[in-house]
């Protein structure tokens, strides 16, 4: 069995908001991750992240580009599928509101990206990517 789960990278500039992940959460406790949740029965990836967005962040997502696929597997366990988006608009300034999910809310540069304890090993190369310039359209 496959678990569905979605992830939001905010950017804001050259930063990304992550959340640290508590120290007595059952999976990745005590290191940064993306904003996020699973995906509930009969929801798509999409109505997921703009609903864990708003409910852990309190911000309403206006627009996203970028859209990634990452699949890990926790030992003994099913795999898990995680939808990533680069949210590039919203409305509200982020807000904890499940301070019993993630204790603390920062902006990371990718330099400070690069020598934080992040959740999984390519969280780096999808801050790189959505941080990486864009052409002017």
């Amino acid at each position: 069995m496959t678990i569905h789960v979605v992830g939001a990278l905010l950017v804001d500039g050259d930063r990304v908001l992550f959340g640290h992940r508590t120290p007595t959460r059952r999976w990745y406790p005590d290191v940064w991750d993306l904003p996020g949740g699973h995906v509930e029965p009969g929801e798509s990836g999409w109505d997921a992240l703009v609903r864990e967005v708003d409910e852990e962040l309190d911000v309403a997502v206006v627009a996203a580009d970028d859209h990634w696929r990452v699949r890990v597997h926790l030992p003994g366990e099913d795999a898990v599928e995680i939808d990533v988006w680069r949210v590039t608009s919203w409305v509200g300034e982020p807000t904890n509101r499940c301070p019993d999910e993630h204790d603390e809310l920062r902006w990371f540069t990718a330099a400070q990206a690069a020598t934080a304890d992040l959740a999984h090993p390519e969280l780096l190369g999808l801050v790189r990517s959505a941080l990486a310039p864009r052409p002017e359209s």
